[in-house]
């Protein structure tokens, strides 16, 4: 069973850092596409960071200069470095990514999230 197991969310405050990881784990033989989304609750999600398989990346403009997205394929890990955080950045934070399994279709998988808080 392949699973994302995202871990670094805490409580910290306005002007702080904290950083994000996210684990593949199981029969993986490639991971794609790996993003970062965050979700308020009653909101729509949104994605925050995207990384690509050919080391391109890119981020929402509410996080630009702030955020940084990094991945090691080696262990199938994408971390989120969150710099000057702010109480706006409050939310559940998922890890997603395309992953194919040994003979498999590429797919979409989620994360369960992790909370960031921000307080004032």
């Amino acid at each position: 069973q392949v699973q994302l197991v995202e871990s670094g969310g805490g409580l910290v405050q306005s002007g702080g850092s904290l950083r994000l990881s996210c684990a593949a784990s199981g029969r993986i033989f490639s991971v794609d596409y790996m993003w970062w989304y965050r979700q308020i609750p009653g909101k729509e999600r949104e994605w925050v960071a995207r990384t690509f398989s050919d080391g391109g990346f890119d981020y929402a403009d509410s996080v630009k200069g702030r955020f940084t997205i990094s991945r090691d394929n080696a262990k199938k890990m994408v971390y989120l470095q969150m710099n000057n955080l702010q109480p706006d950045d409050t939310a559940i934070y998922f890890c997603n990514a395309g992953i194919k399994e040994p003979g498999g279709p590429l797919l979409d998988r989620w994360g369960q999230g992790t909370l960031v808080a921000v307080s004032s």
